[in-house]
């Protein structure tokens, strides 16, 4: 059974950092290709950032483009997002994703999913 357990959520000021982590269990974490999502309440869950499963290659939404970095340490079986220059429109509920596949902005890419970890900015 696969489980992706994240971590590193928390209040912070506007322009602050967070890091979150999300560590996988049950297979090879290798195999799979990560993303990090979103979702504020009212909104629909969106893409952040997206990691082969080799860490060579990395995709981002134009609205973390620069302020946001996605990594991998496979040796540790977890997927980072350093978050900086954080804004209030940042705040979200975070998840954290596994794709069988190739890695991709589109939520129905994803075939497991991590219970979210709550990031808020304050103004």
């Amino acid at each position: 059974q696969v489980q992706l357990v994240e971590s590193g959520g928390g209040l912070v000021q506007a322009g602050g950092s967070l890091r979150l982590s999300c560590v996988v269990s049950g297979r090879t974490f290798s195999s799979f290709a990560m993303g990090w999502f979103r979702q504020a309440p009212g909104k629909e869950r969106e893409f952040v950032a997206a990691i082969s499963w080799s860490g060579d290659s990395t995709y981002y939404a134009d609205s973390v483009k620069g302020r946001f970095t996605i990594s991998r340490d496979n040796a540790k079986n977890t997927v980072y997002l350093q978050m900086n220059s954080l804004k209030p429109e940042d705040t979200a509920v975070y998840y954290c994703a596994a794709s069988n596949d190739y890695y991709s902005s589109a939520v129905a890419a994803y075939d497991y999913w991590g219970q979210g970890t709550q990031v808020t900015v304050s103004s």
